[in-house]
């Protein structure tokens, strides 16, 4: 009977070689030929029809720290050939020299390989290349030192001829005993940066705390809000915008391309920066009382406070020089690799700020000794809080001049700016402005109508229900989206960015739903806290500004849901930023400013004036989940017809489940602890305590049996480390 497999069979048996003058391929009498050569191996499609190619049911696997930091762009799988060949089909499978012994309680470890074991990008080495983690980051942070061009990396690729392993030469040193290289640079420059976020948003909500407690939170904030605001929207206006998405990325190209490593084109961007808004900063302080009028034609219709505005107004404006000054030397800096001044410098404008003010209530006392109004403040009183705010910013630009100079960076004046590529910039940057403009048209309306609600409803006896009140409770609002989603984003984008040049549309869309799914685990119960927390949070931060506290919570509680289309936009709208698309998101911005105002401008019309600005707050979330909407089916259309949109729903679906009971009874608690011992600091601060132990009690029982993955794996890294 003939042997079915007697080939398979033959492999490695050291047959007879064929005899001499035999053809190739013509079968020898007695011999089993040779089998076929298995065709070569694709590393890029392995395991695609696994089962479970990313373990996505292992929890130990799921490390959302170790997921966002491994870029697998970057990291391809081994060459074909570095693979172990598969032995004869029916041999006995050999033991393994490590396997577990039941009978030995401690396994000795299997040895590590003595050559490379992966193939890297760019023709670094595996041998001398090293990998860190977030623990030795955090450990060894201190004693790093950065490469002298921290940008070289992302031209090695662009390259004539990249080098191949087999052209360098070998390198035999043993590995530093201190993680050093790209690698850990980047990360500590993350880590570094992070931090700089983190301590900046603390500093400025404290800042906000610290302004209530001077002047309150009514119509005489309002018309210091006003004057504050108004150079951050010219700012961002003229120029803000595209220098960050325009010319920024036009400086890293020059220190690449030009002999003297970009120092002339940043001087020129510098100059055209310093002479572009020195100009425009001396038209706006002339034209203060028109900007005012514009932003709130309510506060213009009362001379006196019309009068304070203005005169808080010409102190405020030439900030926007100082913010344009710190933009541009920042950039400098991060095109040089050095990330962490421009992070932290806004923490010395933030103490700054915190010091004019907290000198106001040692001068003249707090506001609810005070009553502080825009009748009763002195001269004097403007002066200090105009000119300290200045004072900040001015404090926060000159601080980068040491950076620059230990950067080797001389900044000088450039007027040849003809020719150098500038004005090929500033065309591209025509969608960049747009985008702006229209975030800053939804913010005037929304701006003119607050003042006026708010200005009606403290006559009636309601004050913190004004553009003041809608600030500081979007400032408190917005901070989970800053911590969380931008932190999660920040790591992710690139390797968007570099499936997206790429054409792996599928790789855009794991990682987009990726961040989706991640963020939402924290995002989602946030918003709840919001909606059934909101009145003792502001209650407990914004005691010190008198009644005003319990209406700016009413606001907050407004804002809560809105948070999740929020984060959930911000996510969509990196996946048309990776492939260079900024029209898409202009659109979208119209759509979402649009909505917004609209909205706005109806609450105002029909609902009371102590409740206008509510109906406001909701109107703003109300705009982003249009605007997600757009977005989604957009983005969807662009990467073929799918965007995961299953699996993200069923996950937000079971964190929505899991948090509408954990927010029902933390808003109980909360409500129940303020009726026993009040609203004030001690009621609000146990209401605070009580109803977060029983939001997050019962989020974790309820998501735990409505089995979200991605909170299990959260939950499992954390159980993880905490048992090493």
């Amino acid at each position: 009977m003939n042997a079915p497999y007697d080939g398979d069979r033959a492999q490695g048996t050291g047959g007879p070689a064929p005899s001499q003058g035999t053809a190739p391929g013509t079968p020898v009498p007695g011999q089993v030929p040779a089998p076929a050569p298995a065709p070569e191996r694709d590393p890029y499609v392995q395991d695609a029809y696994d089962h479970d190619p990313y373990r996505s049911q292992d929890l130990s696997a799921q490390d959302p720290v170790a997921e966002v930091l491994y870029d697998r762009a970057s990291h391809p799988p081994p060459p074909p050939g570095t693979y172990q060949e598969p032995g004869p089909l029916y041999a006995a499978p050999s033991a393994p020299s490590y396997s577990p012994d039941p009978h030995v309680w401690a396994q000795t470890p299997p040895p590590e390989p003595d050559g490379p074991s992966r193939h890297l990008p760019y023709g670094d080495h595996a041998t001398t290349t090293q990998f860190v983690g977030v623990d030795s980051l955090v450990t060894n942070a201190s004693d790093e030192q950065l490469e002298p061009d921290a940008f070289a990396h992302l031209y090695r690729d662009q390259e004539a001829a990249p080098r191949t392993p087999a052209e360098e030469a070998p390198v035999a040193a043993p590995a530093p005993s201190k993680p050093a290289g790209r690698a850990s640079s980047l990360l500590k420059s993350s880590a570094l940066m992070a931090a700089g976020t983190i301590v900046s948003r603390i500093t400025g909500f404290l800042r906000t705390l610290v302004i209530a407690g001077a002047i309150g939170v009514g119509t005489f904030n309002d018309t210091y809000q006003i004057a504050n605001t108004l150079p951050t929207m010219i700012y961002v206006l003229v120029g803000g915008g595209a220098l960050n998405a325009v010319f920024i990325p036009q400086l890293v190209r020059a220190m690449k391309n030009d002999s003297d490593g970009g120092q002339a084109y940043a001087n020129r961007l510098l100059t055209l920066v310093v002479v572009l808004l020195a100009g425009i900063t001396t038209i706006c302080v002339l034209a203060a009382p028109v900007f005012i009028t514009m932003m709130s034609p309510k506060i213009a219709s009362d001379p006196q406070q019309m009068d304070v505005a203005v005169a808080f107004a010409r102190y405020c404006l030439p900030t926007m020089f100082f913010m344009g000054i710190h933009v541009v030397l920042g950039q400098i800096l991060n095109a040089r690799g050095r990330f962490g001044a421009m992070m932290w410098t806004p923490v010395l404008n933030n103490i700054v700020v915190i010091a004019t003010f907290g000198a106001f209530i040692w001068a003249f006392g707090g506001f609810t000794t005070s009553g502080v109004n825009a009748i009763t403040v002195t001269a004097e009183g403007v002066r200090l809080l105009g000119l300290g705010t200045l004072l900040g910013l001015t404090v926060q630009a000159l601080a980068m001049l040491p950076y620059l100079r230990d950067a080797g960076f001389k900044p000088r004046l450039r007027f040849d700016w003809r020719g150098h590529g500038l004005g090929k910039a500033a065309r591209l940057a025509k969608w960049t402005f747009f985008f702006v403009l229209a975030n800053q048209v939804g913010l005037v309306v929304v701006t003119q109508l607050a003042t006026w609600a708010g200005s009606v409803a403290e006559k009636q006896g309601h004050p913190g229900t004004g553009i003041t009140a809608y600030n500081y409770a979007l400032l408190l609002w917005q901070m989970p989206q800053a911590i969380i989603t931008v932190s999660v984003m920040t790591a992710v984008l690139p390797r968007i960015s570099r499936s997206a040049h790429d054409g792996d549309a599928a790789a855009v869309r794991d990682d987009i739903s990726y961040g989706l799914r991640t963020s939402a685990v924290a995002i989602v119960p946030c918003a709840f806290a919001f909606l059934a927390l909101g009145v003792p949070m502001a209650t407990l931060l914004y005691a010190g500004s008198g009644s005003g506290a319990q209406n700016i919570g009413y606001i907050l509680m407004a804002f809560g849901l809105g948070l999740i289309p929020y984060s959930i936009q911000y996510v969509v709208l990196r996946g048309f930023y990776a492939y260079e698309d900024t029209r898409t998101p202009f659109y979208n911005t119209v759509i979402v400013a649009a909505v917004n105002a609209a909205v706005s401008t109806l609450s105002f019309f029909v609902l009371p004036a102590r409740w206008a600005v509510v109906g406001m707050a909701a109107a703003y979330g109300l705009g982003y989940a249009v605007g997600v909407g757009v977005a989604w089916r957009r983005l969807r259309a662009r990467l073929g017809g799918d965007l995961d949109g299953a699996h993200v729903m069923r996950t937000y679906a079971r964190l929505t489940g899991a948090c509408v009971p954990a927010a029902a009874v933390a808003g109980a608690a909360a409500y129940g602890v303020t009726q026993w011992l009040g609203s004030g600091v001690t009621g609000s601060a146990a209401a605070l305590v009580a109803g977060g132990i029983a939001l997050a009690a019962v989020f974790l029982i309820a998501a735990k049996r409505m089995r979200v993955e991605e909170l299990n794996a959260m939950v499992g890294m954390v159980r993880g480390r905490l048992g090493r």
